[in-house]
């Protein structure tokens, strides 16, 4: 008879997930016309099948209606795998290969092991199944085992199986951690019961006693490398089984337990003094809730899937009935709870290994073992295990202050806190009200984590687990743990503004200096310092909302600054700081820097350099705060430019920013430069080209484009093209030049050529000659972001000439590869199209701010050159998958566009060339 019992609660009744008896009364009715044993197999599976089929659909349904209750999911897939082992055992051994006389040798017993031994299963969770026999494996045994798998092949579960005597596991598990792991939750399913209770009792005697400190330092171990490999808690793609604070952090919590204590839950570790109850608490919270989204995620997508990635965060927060709230998608609100729950598990591992070092099992920290000489504590603390911890918790507490002071002492002395010091400081948040917050000394303390130690993120990050941070800048809470749902920024907003720190704090150390030589120069000469560190703890605290982050920000920053601490005219520059802490980010990336207007704009925003250096280093330190990839030498190189001409105007006066300065300046190094010309040459080449071109190119792209209009002319082929491909160091891109006969559209048809052979355009220039020519540059890179390398540039060029010569067609060629990636699909990129007349002297300004795709630059310059518009130059903004694409362009009368009609009409042509685009890309 087969006896199925449940766990604990289900989701929905027993019966309606697998009914035994049911099954066994079909099964024995089936084989009374069935002789064959092959097809009673067939039949077994058929049966069981559809029962898997049934209890699957009973489940999925269950859990829809009740999306957060984990638990009973996971005891009920649990439940459901039982019955299918359990019955496939009992066919297998009574009506396959039935003994009448077993002898002693031929017992056998089905242990399941790893989670399903632990009655935790996802939808596609792995059945891990150990056959147990007592010695030797018989020829009998090897048929039951066969033909029990099988069938479970056949019921398509994914099995993991392995054979072996009692003396076997003991050997293996001395060997290996993983199979030790394995035994430790080993849990008797069907067959010989006794055997089953002699290996249970044999592990624990001979295999675990004693060896617990060993077990443990493996399994931390095990832990840190897959951190390492998975990456930070913060990362926006986690994995939910393996990343930082994940459940396998939990779980390994679960079997240290086990292991040292023997605990078969881990409420059983409140009573032993191990959590705390509330503590308890946070565990079921954390497990029930990270073990729903992975039940999701396996759901959503019929397999196994362990990273949340964007796509899927979309649908696991539908399925888990999170709505939008005000300026937030419910993707994100649901991201934030995820992120929150993977910082309390990181809290509980930390509680949970300290009181096992009190109780002496886990060795040392290494650190301590290496520097046995331990720093000398202030009065109040003491020193346990390596770890700062308070002395005395009531007097501690008898002064608010010192929930600041514990972590200006931890950076003085370089010690890390201890758990039970951290407990003490969460379980006395109440205690940080507004009275302190006004404390001169608390403002002092606070400044001073950031701006004494050299060392501010690990304050910062520690205080912000610890809910410190939000505590004393009430208005950081918001945004803990929140996520910005986009492929741009890696990190949630919280930990990209400790990273921005970090980034500053390094930068102070002079560890950046070849890297970032402006920035590490502003530093060197001096700025203040507090202005900056204030300016970047709060340059995004008001992300999240639906209003304008800048403008809100600096409003929030107003009130904030003075209650730091900060005098007036430093609260003034830090509220400046933030509401324009983009504006430096923007106008490099999204303008032309060399059209005089730009700096000319730039440089009146700003007024002084005092503030124009604050600025700089703070935009440096916010781009490399986004992610591990996001800062370049082409952002570099574009700050930097920017940063010299606006401080030359402003010590100079504006009037040095003029075109003609400019051009006599580049014709004179341009003569220089080609010194073995001849005068005629020479005066040809200075005198072809207007205005914009001795500007918005550098000496080694008019050295190349002179050397290439002389070919042309040579060549007296009026169809004749130059194409140069040329690696640019300085910028972290490929510079490709073109130099042509002038006719109209052969912007868009570049465009085109370019996003054919998979090259992103980050820059473009287009200057006519008076003489007819057309110089293009443009700088592209590879699908990295890096320069393309110098061995392919032949072969670039050569497909580049055959789609300008019309071998090609771009518009066909591109239909194929004009696509946006699945997982890439989930974000909505609204389109702004801007008109700016202002912000150049001669042209008019189209920004475009859309959802970046392969053509997307190909469609609008093609639609721009149908519409007759001349295209000078393009400024290419990539933002993840947003992309602002700014042109400067005339009209066909080298007029700008001023009226409003003619300004609609442009907008709503290039509307419809980025919705049939974007159409395309998703078909």
């Amino acid at each position: 008879m087969l006896t199925l019992t449940p766990k604990g609660e289900l989701i929905c009744p027993a019966d309606e997930i697998f009914d035994s008896t049911a099954i066994l009364a079909q099964l024995s009715e089936a084989f009374e016309n069935i002789q064959d044993n092959a097809a009673r197999r067939n039949e077994t599976v058929r049966i069981l099948r559809d029962a898997q089929k049934a209890g699957r659909k009973t489940i999925a349904d269950a859990f829809a209606k009740r999306p957060f209750d984990a638990r009973p999911l996971t005891r009920s897939y649990t439940y459901l795998t039982d019955g299918l082992v359990c019955t496939a055992m009992q066919v297998a051994s009574t009506y396959l290969h039935p003994l009448a006389t077993p002898t002693q040798g031929e017992k056998i017993a089905v242990l399941a092991v790893g989670g399903y031994g632990r009655g935790e299963m996802a939808p596609a969770s792995d059945v891990d199944l150990l056959f147990l026999t007592p010695y030797k494996i018989t020829a009998w045994a090897e048929s039951v085992i066969e033909s029990m798998l099988y069938m479970l092949w056949d019921l398509r579960l994914k099995v993991g199986h392995s054979s072996r005597t009692i003396k076997d596991c003991l050997r293996l598990g001395t060997e290996d951690f993983t199979i030790r792991t394995a035994m430790l939750e080993q849990r008797y399913l069907a067959g010989d019961a006794a055997l089953a209770e002699e290996l249970d009792d044999r592990l624990k005697t001979e295999l675990f006693k004693g060896s617990e400190r060993q077990f443990i330092e493996a399994k931390l171990q095990e832990r840190d490398e897959r951190h390492h490999k998975q990456g930070e808690r913060y990362m926006v793609e986690p994995n939910v089984k393996e990343g930082k604070g994940g459940l396998r952090d939990l779980q390994s919590l679960y079997w240290i337990a086990k292991y040292i204590y023997g605990v078969q839950d881990v409420a059983e570790l409140v009573p032993l003094g191990l959590f705390e109850p509330e503590e308890f608490n946070t565990f079921v919270e954390a497990e029930e809730f990270l073990w729903a989204v992975r039940s999701h995620l396996h759901l959503v997508t019929g397999r196994a899937t362990e990273q949340l990635t964007f796509d899927l965060q979309v649908e696991v927060a539908d399925r888990m009935g999170y709505e939008d709230r005000a300026g937030r998608r419910a993707v994100e609100v649901f991201m934030q709870r995820y992120f929150r729950e993977a910082t309390r598990v990181g809290e509980l591992t930390r509680i949970f290994l300290t009181k096992l070092e009190a109780s002496h099992v886990k060795g040392a920290a290494l650190l301590e073992r290496i520097f046995r000489r331990r720093p000398r504590v202030k009065a109040g603390y003491k020193v346990v295990h390596g770890r700062l911890d308070v002395a005395d918790a009531k007097k501690f507490l008898s002064d608010k202050l010192n929930l600041l002071r514990l972590f200006e002492e931890g950076l003085r002395t370089g010690m890390l806190i201890h758990p039970d010091a951290m407990r003490l400081v969460t379980a006395n948040l109440s205690l940080i009200d507004d009275d302190m917050r006004q404390n001169k000394e608390a403002q002092r303390i606070f400044l001073d984590l950031m701006l004494k130690h050299g060392n501010p993120e690990r304050a910062l990050r520690r205080m912000n687990e610890l809910g410190v941070l939000s505590a004393f800048l009430p208005e950081f809470e918001h945004i803990v743990a929140m996520m910005q749902f986009n492929m741009y920024h890696s990190y949630t907003v919280d930990e990209h503004t400790i990273q921005t720190i970090v980034n500053l704090a390094q930068i102070e150390r002079g560890e950046l200096v070849e890297s970032l030589p402006l920035a590490s120069s502003i530093l060197k000469r001096g700025v203040n310092r507090k202005v900056l560190y204030v300016a970047l703890l709060l340059h995004d605290i008001a992300k999240g909302r639906p209003e304008d982050h800048s403008i809100l920000g600096a409003q929030i920053a107003r009130k904030v600054a003075p209650r730091l601490g900060l005098n007036k005219s430093d609260s003034e520059t830090v509220e400046w700081l933030v509401r324009y802490h983009l504006l430096m980010s923007d106008m490099a990336q999204k303008r032309d820097i060399s059209d005089p207007r730009t700096v000319r704009d730039f440089a009146k925003a700003v007024k002084t350099v005092k503030r124009l250096d604050l600025l700089t280093v703070l935009t440096v330190c916010d781009i490399r705060g986004v992610g591990p990839n996001t800062w370049n030498n082409w952002k570099a190189t574009l700050l930097r430019a920017l940063h010299a001409e606006t401080k030359r105007a402003l010590e100079t006066g504006m009037e040095d920013l003029n075109r003609a300065n400019r051009g006599a300046e580049a014709k004179k190094a341009l003569r220089s430069a080609l010194d073995d010309w001849s005068k005629a040459d020479l005066k040809a080449e200075t005198g072809r080209h207007y205005a914009p071109y001795w500007q918005g190119l550098n000496l080694s792209t008019h050295i190349e484009f002179a050397k290439m209009l002389r070919a042309l002319e040579h060549s007296g082929d009026p169809g004749a093209m130059e194409i140069h491909l040329h690696p640019d160091d300085d910028r972290d891109a490929t510079r490709a030049c073109f130099a042509m006969a002038d006719h109209p559209g052969i912007f868009a048809r570049i465009a085109g050529a370019l996003a054919l052979v998979g090259a992103n355009v980050v820059d473009a220039r287009s200057y006519t000659t008076k003489d007819g020519y057309v110089t293009d540059a443009f700088w592209i890179q590879d699908a990295e972001g890096h320069p393309f390398e110098a061995s392919r540039l032949p072969r670039l060029t050569q497909m580049i000439q055959k789609t300008l010569k019309g071998e090609v067609v771009a518009r066909d060629a591109l239909k194929s590869r004009d696509k946006i990636k699945k997982r890439e699909r989930a974000f909505n990129v609204p389109t702004h199209i801007i008109f700016d007349n202002d912000g150049s002297e001669i042209y008019t300004i189209i920004e475009v701010d859309t959802r970046d795709r392969p053509g997307l630059l190909y469609d609008l310059t093609r639609t721009l050159a149908a519409a007759n518009v001349y295209i000078a130059n393009a400024v290419i903004a990539t933002y993840g998958e947003q992309v602002v694409d700014t042109f400067y362009v005339k009209d066909m009368f080298g007029l700008k566009y001023h009226s409003e009609s003619k300004q609609r009409g442009l907008e709503t042509k290039l509307r419809k060339a980025i919705t049939e685009g974007a159409e395309r890309a998703i078909s």
